[in-house]
């Protein structure tokens, strides 16, 4: 793995923002006070990703990783900040430049059902892209897409199947050869395995870990799940209400987590281990990003919050070799 980022993401943050109906701005002129909602999905992020890793993205539904990923697949433009390819801006790219970068970066969606056209067959879900864009010349699409299939260990034979004559995890075994077929470099994987039974997720797993060998390819694979993601990452970054809270070698976060809220998630993965073991909640539920709390966005749930926590960001800062977290306690302990 080389320690060469392939993707930079610079201080980028996105907000949705609802503008107010007619109602709204009538109530408005009356002298009620209502404002335009607006969400703050991903607040000020900011992390690299080397050429070759698998990098885990975790944090309980509604934290803002699907967004992050969206963006950096360029399904949606950033609010602030930036996305560098290669060093390259994505926002500035024009021409055979942003087409490239377009090719180099494909997402495998979480529900395979959703995101594969019910009404086209697998040869053209597969090969419609790589004909498109000049990859593979017509007359060797059929040759193609059978390559692609049995490369994530589907049978040929389907490739004039519809979606719905395949199993959940066929489905996405489909979604990864979609991907695949335009030669990526960086492929998202967004909850790409949560739908699916817990056998089908060990294999369509070890799918990932070999297509990653064959292909040299770099995950950023977002899940909730970090028992998931500790089998399949090299490092893992842990994100909470739009901000990462702690990020680090993937073995290392688990033995040894240092945000409250990365240990809350640590201590609720199953394990085999004897004897008796109560597993509780994360106290309280994840805030509303419409209105985040000041400070640390972690301190309401945080048994350890105090006065600071309430009014001022912790910053994400070295607290060990290759080990970053933002958490006011790491101030006291040193």
């Amino acid at each position: 793995m080389s320690q060469e980022p392939i993707l930079t993401i610079e201080n980028v943050s996105k907000r949705f923002t609802k503008d107010l109906d007619l109602a709204e701005r009538a109530a408005r002129k009356l002298g009620a006070r209502i404002a335009p909602m607006t969400v703050h999905a991903v607040d000020d992020v900011s992390l690299s990703i080397r050429r070759g890793e698998v990098l885990g993205l975790v944090g309980e539904s509604g934290c803002g990783k699907s967004t992050l990923g969206r963006m950096v697949a360029g399904l949606s433009a950033p609010s602030s900040g930036r996305i560098l390819h290669e060093g390259r801006d994505t926002a500035k790219l024009k021409g055979a430049e942003a087409r490239d970068v377009a090719l180099k970066v494909q997402m495998v969606f979480q529900d395979p059902m959703s995101s594969l056209n019910p009404r086209m067959r697998v040869r053209d879900i597969i090969g419609e892209a790589p004909q498109v864009h000049g990859l593979v010349p017509r007359a060797e699409v059929d040759a193609y897409v059978e390559r692609m299939l049995a490369q994530v260990g589907l049978d040929p034979a389907t490739a004039r199947r519809y979606p719905h004559q395949f199993s959940g995890g066929q489905r996405a075994r489909v979604g990864i050869a979609r991907a695949l077929a335009v030669r990526p470099d960086f492929i998202v994987c967004d909850e790409s395995v949560a739908a699916l039974d817990v056998s089908i997720q060990a294999q369509v797993l070890n799918l990932f870990a070999e297509l990653r060998e064959e292909f040299g390819l770099t995950y950023l694979f977002v899940s909730h799940d970090l028992g998931v993601v500790e089998h399949i990452s090299d490092r893992i970054a842990v994100m909470y209400l739009g901000r990462l809270v702690e990020l680090g070698a993937a073995e290392d976060l688990i033995a040894r987590p240092n945000h409250p809220y990365t240990r809350a998630l640590v201590a609720e993965i199953p394990s085999f281990e004897t004897g008796k073991k109560t597993y509780h909640a994360i106290k309280g539920e994840i805030p509303s990003p419409m209105n985040p709390p000041r400070g640390c966005h972690f301190h309401p749930r945080c048994p350890h919050a105090h006065d600071r926590c309430r009014i001022e960001v912790p910053r994400l800062r070295d607290v060990a070799a290759g080990r970053l977290s933002a958490c006011h306690l790491n101030d006291r302990a040193a």
